[in-house]
């Protein structure tokens, strides 16, 4: 899906195309986002700025956003995706569709867990909503675009290798775990689903790429570390030396 079997992890209102432009000499994706598309998560993204001074991408027209950010991205070498938010499909539809021209991939959310956004039927909601879930990767994969999700493990009531498989079956391309403190789940994913599986938690050293690898992951990705260069070439080091044995 890409190489080197390395992504940059959506950051809140900071995983743009600069962002990305700067990680490029070390990985091979970049997740852009996560973007509040419809306005009931616009809404949600908008109190969790107002009430906890976090950082939240909310331009005037998000898709509008979404294509610039990918445009300036043609001449980096990195492939982007769009960590997408919604508590209605058509705009993930929509922003599929931005993507499949870009020649991005779409990454639909259903990993943040902040109560706002799950107050409106967006993030983590989805991971047990499966029915809506599966309707957003269904109708955004008839688009034509690549499609995966962002997950999250130890979601009371969600199996998590068994939810892999129902997303492989209705046209998921790729799965992105955060395994909290649950590493192993990696490979029960890996077990479960011809998905292609991204490992993301704690992934700072090769120690952790080892242990990814290790469980079957394609792929890792880094997230808050993902400005700092140090941890970035020691991350990507470690991948070389893991994934191309």
């Amino acid at each position: 899906m890409f190489e080197p079997p390395l992504a940059l992890a959506s950051l809140s209102g900071e995983a743009d195309a600069d962002w990305a432009r700067a990680g490029a000499d070390y990985a091979g994706a970049a997740f852009l986002g996560g973007i509040a598309l419809d306005a009931e998560s616009r809404a949600a993204a908008r109190e969790m700025v107002r009430d906890r001074d976090r950082t939240e991408f909310l331009p005037e027209d998000p898709l509008a956003f979404i294509d610039h950010e990918l445009a300036a991205l043609e001449d980096v070498p990195i492939r982007p995706g769009f960590n997408v938010r919604s508590a209605t499909p058509e705009p993930v539809v929509d922003a599929a569709r931005v993507c499949r021209d870009r020649g991005a991939v779409l990454e639909i959310n259903a990993h943040c867990r902040q109560d706002e956004l799950c107050a409106v039927g967006c993030g983590e909601t989805l991971l047990r909503d499966t029915e809506r879930l599966h309707e957003y990767v269904a109708r955004a994969t008839e688009t034509g675009a690549v499609v995966g999700v962002k997950v999250r493990a130890e979601v009371p009531g969600v199996d998590l290798p068994a939810l892999a498989a129902e997303l492989e079956g209705v046209g998921a391309s790729f799965v992105h775990v955060d395994t909290m403190d649950t590493e192993s789940v990696i490979a029960e994913v890996v077990a479960a689903t011809d998905l292609y599986v991204i490992a993301n938690n704690g992934v700072r050293d090769d120690e952790a790429v080892r242990e990814y690898a290790d469980y079957g992951a394609d792929a890792v990705s880094v997230g808050r570390p993902s400005t700092d260069p140090a941890v970035l070439e020691r991350v990507r080091e470690a991948v070389a030396r893991r994934f191309d044995d």
